[in-house]
This record gives structure tokens, sequence and C-alpha cells, in this order.
């Protein structure tokens, strides 16, 4: 449905912008400019409207409509998701054995001299002032 909302969307705002620059301006004559009022005045009565007019105005109506629904969709939240299932973690395999001759690391005896972590600060000191 989102597609053919887009392709609708699409096609109805290329048909806008073509009826749109198809119609005449109010202010086209030469003489608008100068203030005459002539059968098309720039703020004055202009008459009934034309076959364009009303085709822009449907046109516009269609867009702004196509519009607020492909607005709506995208903001839903869908009930599918490409992620769904893929939650599932890749069993563990064992670490492969050691090759024959070779012997596996020993750990070192309790009693070893290991050297130990040095004792964390247990106040903190204030630096020297200078006078």
């Amino acid at each position: 449905m989102t597609i053919a909302l887009t392709i609708l969307h699409v096609l109805v705002s290329i048909f806008l912008i073509s009826v749109v620059l198809l119609q005449s301006g109010k202010g086209a004559e030469m003489g608008a400019s100068f203030g005459s009022s002539g059968s098309q005045s720039v703020f004055g009565a202009g008459g009934g409207t034309s076959f364009l007019s009303k085709m822009t105005t449907g046109a516009a109506v269609i867009f702004m409509f196509t519009s607020l629904t492909l607005a709506y969709i995208s903001g839903t939240p869908s009930s599918s998701s490409m992620m769904s299932g893929k939650g599932k973690s890749a069993p563990v395999q064992a670490p492969a054995a050691a090759p024959a001759g070779m012997k596996p690391a020993e750990k070192p005896a309790a009693g070893s001299a290991t050297p130990a972590a040095p004792a964390a600060p247990t106040s903190p000191t204030t630096p020297a002032t200078q006078k």
C-alpha cells in the first residue's frame, strides 16, 4: 500500500506542477502593473474559476491527502521486523584440543614470587601551598 501511495503522490505532484505552470498569472497583462482594471485585476474580482483552477485545487487536495497519509504510515511502528528471530545467538563451540606433544600452560604455584599490586592510598594528600 505504501508503494501505491508513493507512486500516486509522485504522479499527482508532477501533474500539479504542470497545471500550475500552464496557468497565466493574475497580473499577466501589461496594464495590471499600472493600475488598469482589466478583466483580470490583481486584487479585484477575478470572475468565474477556470477549468485549470479547478484542476489545481483537486490536485492540491489529493497531494495533501497523500502527503499526510504517507507521513502517518511512516510514523506507525510495523508489526514485523527484519530482526525478529535474530536474537538467538550461535551455539558456543568447545575450544580446540591442544596438539599432541605440547603441554598446556601451567598455573603458578600459590607460594610463588608473583608481584603484588601496589596499595591504594588511604587518605588524600594535600599539596603544599607556596608562600
